[in-house]
């Protein structure tokens, strides 16, 4: 069928005007009415009337460079998130170029500034894989549609799905600040730039390299921000989890931390060359000093030598030495230290410990000189650190505490309840009863309201939850065993959970029954004394598949039900603490009247199985006629005693000395076989009027009311 119609539309297609002959039209809305079960329940179908679904539908069969992406769908977040940890790694990894300059020492007690080479190699080859990722996330933006600001005054907008319209609104945009952030300008300053700067001062080749990272630094923590914000529009959060977001935070606090480290590094670095080329300065007559002298590229020439072997530059800068001029300021730690010739994992961990102890006390313990660089410098330290510190304490302190939110709401809760109770002098024993619910509601369901979160879906999503959780559940049941699953999702769609602490009365015998409990974990303890009739006293144990308040399925299977719930015929306990699932009255009656599978003889027998009623009613009944039995039995042995009784009487003249039967346990008397056959009338006669009097009081126990499980009143 679905192959017929797919042509038939095809023929129409090729038609001018899509004209549709009358014999054609009739077939057409027959078939409209003839469909199966597979087409109304999803089977592709081509609709003609809708051109943008079959765009839609034909997308796939498309090249990949002229597909269209839908800002909101799975795979774009998906690369959202991919696109955030490449930022992330990006931001973190441009830090390191910062490490490149080190300061050498050299035997004679100089130094010399040279580039970390094997670091300046690793470094590049991650920053280029993280450049790919930008680079990308440019060729995925042209293929991704966006809303038109112009349907936005209705629900989400309409898509705007045309390429060219695409690629020219984001050339207008996002384009060129996605090309600034994706050029590699790092690696072509280390490699192409500073090698060709011709001047012989080393500050200024540093001062350009860093100048030139911190501008395509900055580009690429804004694109973070409208990265962040996408995403959040999308989801609601970033981190899906409460631990995920404050670790996502302590990350950027850590990444801000490690910047602030590698700038103090270079500015170090710096500091000390200065250092360098004013005592250089200073004895430019005495020794001919050079600046090309401080690079350890000159250090073989012949003019160095002589030169190392007469200044004095190299003792006049000692950090160490206290009694110098040079005022180092707040680089005098690093500098002192060693951390600007150590070996790269240790000036790395001394310089990012530095930035964190500076980020967390907003550079109080800073001691600066007179340096202007210097002092911006920590004025930025000061002013950024608060802010940092402040959103990471709000926003860290946010996260964890919606950790324990519930647990905190159910702490007050408890609270107010036990005020309460001590406000109205409730008993002891009662407080606790109350405590106990409490607890059980809490470990069963951490505070998590499950009826507000199933209202709040759309019907087609709850009843696929609720079979999820309750369908394999029911199943156990064994009344519920013998439905099919269109009835058994009835059910389950109306099922709600029942909770119980231990030895608490959830059906009193003469009570209204107002919902049906099939027990999945527990015990119940299941007690009759039929109407309070004396001498009479039945009690069960109700396990996982039982179920209790069948009263109110007999009320729900009456053709005509009255308005007033059927009254309990047992008092139920539990006897345990029980989960159960909870069926309602009106949700009984709902599935009865619309599902007539639920008459059949079947149903019938299984239930007359498992009711405990008619299990107490059997018994009783069985019991009855066993003993009608023994009772006919004992009839029996009377008469023939009867009968003996007299011929022993007969056999025997007055005067004679009868037969002695036995002697008596003392060794004393003896008695007649008459004598013995009277005693064991007496004996029979009396269990005869017990068991009569018993059966008497068996017979008034009613057969139960059974549900009507014809379906011929419904016909």
């Amino acid at each position: 069928m679905f192959g017929s119609r797919v042509q038939d539309e095809v023929e129409m297609q090729r038609r001018p005007n899509n004209r549709i002959f009358p014999d054609e039209r009739q077939n057409q809305s027959k078939s409209l009415y003839q469909t199966t079960r597979a087409d109304r329940f999803g089977a592709n179908r081509i609709d003609l009337k809708n051109p943008e679904k079959l765009k839609v539908l034909n997308e796939s069969n498309k090249p990949w460079h002229q597909r269209i992406l839908d800002p909101g769908s799975n795979i774009v977040l998906r690369w959202n998130r991919v696109y955030l940890v490449a930022c992330l790694f990006a931001l973190f990894i441009d830090p390191f170029f910062y490490y490149l300059p080190l300061i050498r020492q050299n035997g004679n007690g100089s130094s010399c500034v040279a580039k970390d080479q094997g670091l300046s190699i690793r470094i590049t080859v991650l920053r280029s894989l993280a450049d790919l990722f930008y680079m990308l996330n440019i060729a995925i933006k042209f293929h991704t549609a966006y809303v038109d600001p112009k349907s936005r005054v209705l629900g989400k907008g309409e898509l705007v799905v045309d390429i060219k319209k695409i690629q020219r609104r984001y050339i207008r945009t996002d384009f060129f600040v996605d090309i600034l952030a994706a050029v590699p300008l790092p690696q072509v300053t280390v490699w192409l730039i500073m090698p060709a700067i011709k001047s012989s001062d080393y500050n200024i080749r540093n001062t350009t390299f860093a100048l030139v990272i911190v501008i395509q630094y900055v580009i690429r923590m804004y694109l973070i921000i409208p990265l962040s914000n996408q995403i959040i529009k999308a989801v609601g959060v970033v981190a899906k989890s409460a631990w995920g977001g404050a670790a996502y935070n302590l990350l950027l606090y850590m990444l801000a931390s490690h910047i602030t480290g590698a700038i103090y590094y270079l500015l170090s670095i710096e500091r000390q060359i200065t250092c360098w080329d004013q005592q250089c300065v200073a004895e430019y007559n005495d020794t001919h000093c050079n600046f090309s002298f401080i690079s350890c590229e000159n250090n073989g020439s012949n003019d160095y030598s002589v030169w190392a072997n007469k200044t004095k530059v190299f003792a006049n800068c000692d950090a160490t030495n206290s009694s110098i001029s040079f005022n180092y300021g707040m680089f005098s730690s690093a500098l002192s230290k060693g951390a600007v010739s150590s070996p790269f994992l240790e000036k790395y961990f001394f310089c990012l410990w530095w930035g964190l102890l500076q980020l967390s006390s907003s550079g109080n313990p800073l001691v600066t000189s007179a340096f202007i660089t210097e002092n911006a410098f920590a004025i930025a330290i000061g002013a950024i650190s608060l802010i940092l510190f402040a959103q990471l304490i709000g926003k860290m302190q946010t996260y964890l505490q919606s950790i324990s939110k519930r647990l905190e709401e159910w702490r007050l809760r408890q609270r107010d309840m036990d005020e309460w109770m001590r406000h109205h002098q409730l008993p002891s024993h009662l407080q606790e009863r109350v405590r106990r619910f409490v607890q059980v509601k809490w470990l069963a369901t951490r505070g998590v309201e499950e009826e507000s979160i199933l209202q709040a879906l759309p019907a087609d999503i709850r009843r696929d939850v609720q079979r999820h959780l309750c369908l394999d559940l029911v199943r156990r049941v064994p009344f519920f065993s013998e439905m099919d699953n269109q009835l058994l999702d009835a059910i389950c769609e109306r099922l709600v959970s029942f909770l119980c602490p231990e030895n608490t009365y959830i059906s009193r015998e003469g009570d209204p029954v107002n919902e049906m409990l099939f027990i999945i974990r527990g015990k119940l303890e299941s007690s009759t004394t039929n109407g309070g009739r004396s001498n009479f006293f039945n009690s069960i144990i109700l396990r996982p598949g039982d179920f209790a308040g069948e009263e109110l399925l007999t009320w729900a299977l009456l053709p005509k039900t009255n308005v007033h719930f059927p009254l309990s015929t047992r008092t139920v306990r539990s006897h345990t603490e029980v989960e159960a699932f909870a069926l309602r009255a009106e949700d009984l009656k709902f599935v009865a009247n619309q599902f007539r599978r639920l008459h059949s003889k079947k149903l019938q027998h299984t239930f007359r199985f498992y009711s405990h009623h008619w299990r107490t009613w059997a018994a009783c009944f069985i019991q009855a006629a066993w003993r009608q039995h023994q009772r006919r039995k004992l009839a029996e042995s009377l008469s023939r005693w009867e009968s003996y009784s007299w011929w022993s009487a007969e056999d025997h003249p007055t005067g004679d000395k009868p037969r002695q039967e036995g002697t008596s346990s003392g060794g004393g008397g003896t008695r007649t076989i008459a004598e013995g056959a009277i005693a064991h009338m007496h004996k029979l006669a009396s269990a005869s009027r017990r068991f009569r009097t018993e059966d008497i009081a068996i017979r008034r126990l009613q057969k139960p009311d059974e549900p009507d499980f014809s379906a011929d009143h419904f016909d």
